[in-house]
């Protein structure tokens, strides 16, 4: 079992983010001592790691929560978990479709400016064609 201050560590996390997941319900397997601190197991360093991770595909903290549900109902909720993760996946590759449109962008303008740096000047790229008459 680890203290917040050691699952914060191992996490990656300040306690304050670990502390409001709990207030949010994200955890809610956290075990208290006798006195009352918060006691993490392994397990919990795992779900903090998936809630993360469910964090930066853009997961609202209301379906992490709801996702924290269904693993407290276990196997009944298996096709539920099954589904949000084939949601998730869905949404991640959208992103990455996105996100690679941005990139053919970044890199146009890489080499615009790049071949503009070169040249010396931006008129590299004026294309006026000259014909005789």
């Amino acid at each position: 079992m680890y203290t917040i201050k050691e699952a914060a560590k191992i996490a990656n996390l300040p306690a304050s983010t670990i502390r409001y997941y709990e207030k949010q319900g994200l955890l809610p397997f956290v075990e208290r001592s006798d006195t009352g601190y918060r006691l993490f197991s392994q397990k919990d360093l795992e779900l903090l790691r998936m809630i993360e991770c469910l964090k930066t595909t853009g997961m609202p903290i209301s379906e992490i929560r709801q996702f924290t549900q269904w693993l407290k109902m276990g196997d009944a909720s298996l096709r539920e978990r099954l589904q949000m993760f084939l949601d998730r996946r869905k949404a991640v590759q959208e992103q990455i479709a996105g996100l690679e449109e941005v990139l053919r962008v970044i890199d146009y303008k890489c080499w615009y400016y790049q071949t503009a740096v070169d040249a010396g000047t931006e008129a590299v790229h004026s294309c006026t064609i000259h014909t005789d008459q």
